[in-house]
């Protein structure tokens, strides 16, 4: 090697990370022969690369591992989807592979609508589901049980105005009242 001029190719260390391997792999490859040398000594990287590939056995070279990631389970992905089509996003398709980019935003998205939540909740704009369901429950259950005793407190007046017996006037009342309430029992509230 000449001392004092400028190389033509890339030094051991340059090479080294070039192509990503240690100093003394290049060092044992060069003494082996599988690299090309400038004049100079330096490494001609080109014409090394191209030789290094013909006669490196690909059994016996070092894969990089893989990075090993765990699987995101398809419901995340979904939900992400979701919530970015809920915004008026572009949603990847199912299995298409979600962006970082992607996830990012929508889990900002259900932040900010987290906090919106929060935020109702602590104002009183917001219910409780459970407590509000049982409300309505027992609201309908009062109602109900209204409705079944009433023909037994209105049948004696109403066959008195009508000149009817009392018996058969409560019979028929709460015959057309059960009628009545079992198609109100048919659910129409969905919460």
């Amino acid at each position: 090697m000449i001392i004092g001029l400028a190389m033509r190719g890339m030094s051991e260390r340059q090479y080294a990370a070039h192509v990503g391997l240690s100093r003394g792999a290049i060092q044992k490859a060069k003494a082996a022969g599988r690299l090309v040398l400038h004049e100079d000594g330096s490494i001609d990287a080109a014409a090394s690369d191209r030789l290094r590939t013909e006669t490196t056995d690909p059994s016996k070279t070092r894969k990089t591992p893989a990075p090993k990631l765990k699987p995101v389970p398809e419901a995340a992905v979904s939900a992400v989807g979701d919530t970015l089509r809920e915004q008026g996003m572009a949603a990847p398709v199912t299995g298409g592979g979600t962006t970082f980019l992607q996830a990012k935003t929508a889990h900002e998205v259900l932040k900010a609508q987290e906090r919106r939540i929060r935020l109702a909740k602590l104002k009183g704009e917001l219910v409780d589901r459970d407590r509000a369901t049982a409300l309505v429950f027992r609201l309908a259950r009062e109602e109900r049980d209204a409705w079944v005793n009433w023909p037994a407190r209105v049948a004696a007046l109403m066959a008195a105005e009508l000149g009817t017996e009392t018996a058969a006037m409560q019979k028929v009342l709460e015959a057309h009242v059960r009628a009545h309430l079992e198609e109100l029992a048919q659910p129409r509230i969905a919460l």
